[in-house]
């Protein structure tokens, strides 16, 4: 099938779901405009694939996509809000501008995402190690492993952010 096929099979789809996923979208979010972006944004998602597909169930099709985008949403929103709400407590001449704040929300999410990857004691014993500057044997103490874990477990969690660093590099 060629491109022209399938971008019609896309507007077909498109047109016959696209009221049905944005009030599926509206239900969850309580929000028109949202739900209208993460509506539209499903089936950009769709587009950007560019793949021949018959679709049995559309709408599960569908609905997979926009659960995935709705979740990324809501995430970003909770790590904006909290941003915001650390930024709120300092010196107003401490505060980025608009752009910076921007970014700044960005990697926060890129970097809740990347840990999100990691388990949960990797995961842990990273942050405590990085965010809260405890030594090894506190954090050892802390989750009840061993030091030799919690130096294997920093390792683990470096590695993995410098592979999707690379990955990241070759796109």
């Amino acid at each position: 099938m060629n491109s022209a096929q399938i971008n019609q099979q896309i507007l077909h789809l498109y047109q016959q779901h696209h009221s049905w996923i944005y009030t599926w979208l509206y239900r969850k979010l309580g929000n028109s405009s949202d739900a209208a972006d993460l509506a539209q944004d499903t089936f950009v998602r769709v587009l950007a694939r560019q793949q021949d597909f018959e679709l049995q169930q559309p709408r599960a099709y569908l609905t997979k996509i926009a659960k995935g985008l709705m979740i990324n949403w809501i995430q970003h929103k909770n790590i904006e809000r909290a941003y915001l709400e650390v930024l709120a407590e300092q010196p107003e001449l401490e505060h980025p501008s608009p752009e910076k704040n921007v970014l700044i929300i960005e990697t926060l999410t890129e970097a809740v995402q990347l840990l999100s990857e990691l388990p949960e004691t990797v995961r842990l014993t990273f942050l405590y190690v990085q965010l809260e500057g405890l030594k090894h044997q506190q954090v050892a103490d802390k989750l009840n492993i061993s030091i030799s874990t919690v130096k294997r477990h920093i390792q683990q969690a470096y590695i993995h952010c410098l592979n999707l660093m690379l990955d990241a590099e070759d796109l």
